[in-house]
């Protein structure tokens, strides 16, 4: 059974040729492959899966590899050629249970669905020839497909990868092989598709990561867990510092806090109710329970709470790079992107009532500004309502969501309303923005809490004297910095702006002998805080400058004996493009205003 609904605003028609495809793949799997059982085969973005039971083989070895999916496709391309009809029927319960009898999963499906409601099957139907009309497969499916396998293009569709994946992603479950494939309109635009997967999988943060030495994960020693290395943590050195100081600029305030607390904290807040599945376990100090902090909110607001309050001192604007913990399922860890822990730029907004909506406004420009410096320019706002477990009064939560609304409004943003998506503590305004492959990500939230300030008694002295509770604003800019850096080395391929770079230089002398002047010119740039490497090894070269290329180093130095004798440098750029020799000094003014301006260009 499959949702009838198209996803990401796919064109109708599309998704009706990705639906149908699926189909043909179960057809085509249970031919060749008898005994197997079907469950789910939806259209999703950009393609369809389908999930099997295939039975066991006694060699032990998977029930299917990767070598046996030409031999599936091109079964699916002689039913697509044989121009079956794809017929939906409607049957009772008791009709389409016999039908599904010896399918234990469809058979499920069956019983889940309301008593009453109409049940529908698709058949795929002989169009010719002496059996026409005669039904050679079905599944139990609300559609919609096409009419006839015609309307689908034998040459536009391609079996990618398989999968396991849980029934209903219940762990308790049996485990299903899913096979990935992608349909498309006509073979062009599959072309186009498959060498955008080539650019997406040559960009993939791991493997950049793993050849710039930037990170790496070690499931030994604990998943989805990072470790940074010395040039990820230039990388981080560098973003921090910015992230600091702009938050510095923009009237905001540092702070650093635990990385454990008493339990109570987190049953004040509404977290442990709300999120106990995603937090670590208590650990018992003294007799009373400690959990590693999940977030890092209840901390910001004991700070707070630590001297009185007066609206002169509002708006409070509260930052910190704090390392948090919750615990992701193994089967969704991925790299920087799904994490165990990680650093969020979180921040805590504490304004009186009336400042609200100028605060939100804002921390909003902020958002967008420091977006922009990064390079990313397309960005769309999503206002998340209230979800159906929540807390707080109706009225405030329509408010809260009209300031939210106003904000986005006056910066001009396009944006989509996420019914049921905020917090449970209140609305929030999420953005999205799209990397150099136009691929989407959520990244920075902007959050209004009316539900903390009350359950931690916080107030402030108004200017009537009388003690009021402050407003809310949970804000994360970047998300976190695990996050934002997988994105970061995918949307640039690994090629960072100069001032990211955790390499801004090499300096490559082209013999040995000249080694100590290359040395030298190194430890000139170094005492300008320029990050520089030396290559004084006994390549040849050009093997240095290629190594250099492929560390994507912005500039390569190479000096020799005219370099030597003027107190110069030859420069070379990563794309290949020379510049004009240089003294040292004026290389390093050139480096420097290159970092300063946050340039996105050599």
């Amino acid at each position: 059974m499959s949702d009838n609904q198209p996803k990401n605003n796919q064109p109708e028609k599309l998704e009706r040729i990705r639906h149908s495809v699926s189909h043909v793949m179960a057809q085509a799997v249970t031919k060749l492959f008898p005994g197997t059982k079907v469950a789910i085969g939806p259209s999703i973005e950009n393609g369809f899966y389908y999930d099997f039971l295939f039975p066991q083989k006694t060699d032990g070895k998977p029930p299917l590899a990767a070598e046996d999916l030409p031999s599936i496709e091109a079964e699916m391309k002689r039913i697509i050629d044989s121009k079956q009809d794809m017929v939906r029927v409607e049957l009772s319960r008791d009709e389409v249970l016999s039908r599904f009898a010896d399918e234990p999963f469809k058979t499920e499906l069956i019983n889940d669905l309301p008593p009453g409601e109409a049940i529908s099957v698709y058949e795929n139907r002989e169009s010719s020839g002496p059996d026409t009309g005669k039904c050679v497969w079905a599944d139990l499916c609300r559609g919609p497909h096409v009419e006839n396998t015609r309307e689908i293009n034998s040459a536009a569709f391609k079996l990618q990868s398989i999968a396991g994946a849980y029934w209903r992603g219940d762990e308790n479950r049996p485990m299903l092989t899913r096979v990935y494939g992608t349909a498309w309109e006509n073979p062009k635009d599959l072309k186009a598709y498959l060498a955008f997967l080539e650019e997406v999988e040559k960009r993939d943060h791991r493997r950049v990561g793993n050849e710039l030495d930037l990170f790496s994960t070690h499931e030994e020693a604990g998943a989805g867990l990072i470790y940074w290395h010395p040039n990820g943590g230039r990388m981080r050195v560098a973003v921090e510092n910015f992230w600091r100081a702009e938050h510095y600029r923009n009237g905001y305030e540092i702070l650093y806090t635990p990385h454990i607390g008493k339990s109570w904290l987190w049953e004040t807040s509404g977290h442990l109710g709300f999120y106990k599945s995603n937090m670590y376990s208590p650990m018992e100090i003294d007799n009373q329970d400690y959990i590693i902090k999940p977030m890092n909110c209840p901390f910001h607001i004991m700070i707070y709470k630590n001297a009185q309050r007066s609206y002169r001192d509002l708006p409070l604007r509260w930052a910190e790079l704090g390392t948090v913990y919750r615990y992701e399922r193994s089967g969704v860890l991925h790299g920087l992107l799904r994490v165990r822990g990680f650093t969020q730029d979180d921040a805590h907004i504490f304004c009186t009532p009336d400042q609200m909506e100028s605060e939100i406004r804002e921390v909003l420009r902020f958002s967008l500004w420091i977006w922009k410096v990064f390079g990313f320019k397309d960005i769309k706002a999503y206002l998340a309502t209230k979800p159906a477990e929540s807390v707080g009064e109706q009225g405030r939560w329509d408010a809260a969501l009209e300031s939210l609304r106003k904000a986005v409004e006056a910066e001009g943003l396009g944006y989509e309303i996420d019914e049921g998506g905020g917090a449970f503590y209140g609305p929030k305004i999420d953005l999205k923005i799209k990397d150099a492959l136009g691929r989407e990500w959520q990244m920075t939230t902007i959050q209004f809490d009316f539900n903390e300030p009350e359950r931690f008694d916080m107030t402030f002295v108004d200017n009537d004297g009388r003690h009021k509770r402050p407003y809310m604003i949970h804000r994360a800019l970047l998300g976190s910095l695990e996050r934002f850096f997988g994105v970061l080395i995918e949307h640039f391929g690994g090629a960072f702006p100069v001032w990211i770079a955790p390499e801004q230089a090499a300096v490559i002398p082209v013999a040995e002998s000249f080694n100590d002047y290359a040395a030298k010119v190194a430890a000139e740039l170094k005492a300008r805080d320029l990050r520089i490497s030396t290559e004084l090894d006994d390549g040849r070269l050009n093997a240095k400058i290629r190594e250099c290329q492929n560390r994507k180093i912005p500039y390569m130095l190479v000096v020799g004996e005219k370099e030597a004798g003027e107190g110069t440098v030859s420069i070379r750029r990563r794309d290949g493009k020379q510049l004009e020799p240089m003294k040292v000094s004026a290389f390093a003014d050139y480096l420097e205003e290159k970092a300063k301006s946050r340039s996105l260009e050599l």
